[in-house]
């Protein structure tokens, strides 16, 4: 990518994606603190891309995919 491919990137399309990515840090941060995982780490992952570490955070840390298959055997 060139200098002129990125200024041609309008500024609300910059901001946009700096607020999705703090939430998205803020919010795994947070979850990750109240149920005792390494929140720095996943605070730091989720400034860095968007969605995907927010998805392997919903699968591994929160254990979305076990709950699922484990609550359709009950």
């Amino acid at each position: 990518m060139n200098s002129n491919e990125l200024s041609s990137t309008p500024l609300w399309l910059w901001v946009m994606i700096a607020f999705i990515l703090i939430c998205q840090s803020s919010w795994m941060f947070w979850d990750a603190q109240k149920r005792g995982h390494n929140a720095w780490l996943w605070g730091f992952l989720g400034l860095i891309q968007f969605p995907t570490y927010l998805i392997i955070y919903l699968i591994f840390a929160r254990k979305i995919l076990k709950r699922k298959v484990s609550g359709s055997n009950s």
